[in-house]
């Protein structure tokens, strides 16, 4: 790999890595909803003229259907749940149970596609649940079980909506689909927001959170990302699914005070190294075309039906 392109997976691992501690500070000052409305919408606008330049908008209207499932699946639905259970959770414990996605999607795409599962990816996923249970062990701090849900529904979300893009997405470009998907999001949180109103103004923090999230963890970060993908291609690109979670229970640490424990090492250690075996897949298989999780901490799938993509966290 080119140091240009170890310079992109770093940058984006930090840049996706990032959300889930932008979240935290967010959400004690205003709502979830308030947090993906501002996200998707900025994301969409700063997207709009790439999207318009890489003249892939008018493909979208041939598969409407599609495009609103995966949106829902990707981001309506798991960044409102991720934002909502921030509220109790902490950022480094969001972080690491989203990174569960790769064994949810074993589990996802042995039930709902037959897929053969190997022995490894089996380990694999016994791995990572290990880590899980350890992270969710008695004095995890994870005191909401409603919290803890949220998560994971927000993960198995991200565990199906890449058999949507597979299916249906294959030729629509990633950019356009991106801006989509973060548009349709803002229309449908428009109207909550509108409703639960008036808000009042937050503080500087929270609102150099909101722009940060929208402007650099969505807009920034898909430009760079697919530079990324440009630079070393879509196998390599997944690397940044690994670096998310480590930046989240970092940033976690040393920024919120949020505890650093034998316990949580172990289990990151656990889950990455599981969900990393989880993810391998036969080299029969042909590699699908790389779109993007439209999504991603935070809060679009690439590498669609290779290894689980990474995507910005909601």
């Amino acid at each position: 790999m080119s140091r240009r392109g170890w310079l992109l997976l770093v940058v984006m691992g930090v840049v996706w890595g990032v959300p889930y501690l932008l979240i935290k500070v967010a959400v004690g000052e205003v709502t979830p909803a308030m947090v993906v409305f501002v996200r998707t919408g900025l994301g969409a606008l700063l997207l709009l003229p790439f999207a318009f330049r890489s003249g892939g908008l008018r493909v979208l209207r041939g598969h409407w259907r599609a495009v609103v499932a995966f949106a829902v699946l990707e981001i309506v639905g798991p960044w409102i749940l991720l934002s909502n259970a921030e509220r109790t959770l902490s950022s480094s414990m969001t972080g690491l149970l989203v990174a569960t996605v790769p064994i949810l999607a074993v589990v996802v795409a042995r039930v709902v596609a037959k897929e053969h599962v190997t022995l490894v990816r089996w380990v694999g996923l016994l791995v990572a649940l290990g880590g899980v249970a350890l992270l969710l062990g008695p004095g995890s701090g994870a005191d909401d079980p409603w919290a803890v849900a949220q998560v994971l529904a927000a993960a198995l979300g991200y565990a199906t909506a890449p058999m949507i893009a597979d299916r249906a997405l294959r030729d629509v470009p990633p950019i356009p689909l991106t801006t989509a998907c973060l548009a349709i999001t803002a229309i449908a949180y428009a109207p909550v927001v509108a409703l639960t109103g008036p808000h009042p103004w937050p503080s500087t923090p929270a609102v150099l959170s909101l722009a940060a999230l929208g402007a650099v963890c969505t807009a920034l970060a898909f430009v760079l990302f697919f530079r990324l993908i440009a630079e070393v291609g879509g196998a390599r690109s997944t690397l940044v699914a690994y670096l998310n979670p480590v930046v989240a229970v970092a940033l976690g640490a040393l920024v919120l005070d949020e505890p650093l424990t034998l316990t949580v090492v172990l289990a990151t250690a656990l889950i990455l190294v599981g969900s990393a075996a989880a993810s391998r897949r036969t080299s029969g298989r042909p590699p699908a075309r790389e779109v993007p999780e439209a999504l991603p901490a935070g809060e679009a799938n690439v590498a669609v039906g290779a290894a689980t993509p990474p995507r910005p966290p909601g």
